[in-house]
């Protein structure tokens, strides 16, 4: 018994430790909500659950062969005050669940703005074959599996896939959310403490899709902004040529940068993808987006 109940903790442990890194260690206003939520209807189920478990195991041990004073009946009969009981309570709980539920999952919107003092920072974030490349329009630049944002700043990302359906997920800052070719979802997110948290692909999409894993790097705005000098001083520029290039399918990409990027790049990446031309750039130059004409 003693080497049971060791065995058991020793797996709660393991368990548990897990729990870093993960959504469990929030590291967001986003992300902490979710757990809130998580945490809430897991406690509501309990409700139900807990008492179930515990009456079944008292019924079978009251009611053993052995048990002399158990009084046992084969004759049928109707009680309506247990069937009140027991469709009543699950009842309560289905809606008090689906109460808190709904209610949460609609102040957790993707596209709520979070409220904060600071500016919010631009990202556009484009799923390639295998690999991640995050564009800050408003700066210029470019990354690749690397997402640097300063701390306490909202980041309001567009998100689109230049190859197949995938999936954007940090499990510390929240909201795991889809990338479609051709289409542009819409996701808002701030990190709220220093750090280096990991990014991954949440959607099986290929050979590559198991290193297809970013890291966000929250930093203070000097950082940030000594960051941004940086890459803007070194690297290539990802024109024509270079996002050629880099939407070739590769794996396990180091992390990069550029410190020049195509102006509309992620525009004409869901143009073209809309268009069904597949992977935004086969070697051909770009061409502006056609003019808009009203009829």
């Amino acid at each position: 018994m003693r080497y049971r109940v060791a065995a058991v903790l020793l797996l709660s442990a393991v368990t548990l430790g897990g729990c870093s890194e993960g959504v469990l260690d929030p590291k967001g206003p986003v992300a902490a909500a979710e757990r809130l939520l998580l945490i809430n209807s897991t406690a509501i189920m309990l409700v139900v659950v807990v008492p179930v478990i515990v009456a079944t195991l008292a019924f079978a041990w009251w009611y053993r062969a052995s048990n002399p004073r158990a009084s046992r009946s084969f004759d049928l009969a109707y009680e309506g005050r247990i069937e009140f009981v027991t469709w009543s309570i699950p009842a309560l709980i289905v809606i008090l669940l689906g109460g808190v539920s709904w209610i949460g999952s609609h102040q957790l919107d993707p596209r709520t703005p979070i409220p904060a003092d600071a500016k919010p920072l631009q990202v556009d974030v484009v799923a390639l074959d295998w690999k991640w490349l995050f564009i800050y329009p408003d700066e210029g630049i470019a990354a690749v599996n690397q997402l640097v944002v300063p701390v306490g700043t909202p980041v309001q990302f567009r998100l689109t896939s230049a190859t197949v359906m995938n999936s954007f997920f940090v499990p510390q800052l929240g909201s795991q959310i889809y990338t479609m070719s051709g289409m542009a979802t819409h996701l808002n997110l701030l990190a709220d403490r220093p750090g280096e948290y990991p990014g991954i692909s949440a959607n099986f999409s290929g050979d590559g899709f198991s290193d297809m894993r970013f890291t966000v790097k929250a930093v203070p705005d000097g950082d940030f902004g000594a960051w941004l000098k940086q890459v803007r001083g070194t690297g290539p520029a990802l024109d024509a040529a270079g996002y050629a290039t880099l939407v070739q399918p590769s794996k396990a990409v180091p992390p990069m940068s550029y410190r020049a990027v195509e102006p509309k790049l992620f525009e004409r990446i869901v143009n073209e993808t809309a268009a069904g031309s597949g992977n935004a750039a086969a070697g051909a130059a770009w061409c502006p987006p056609a003019p808009q004409t009203g009829g």
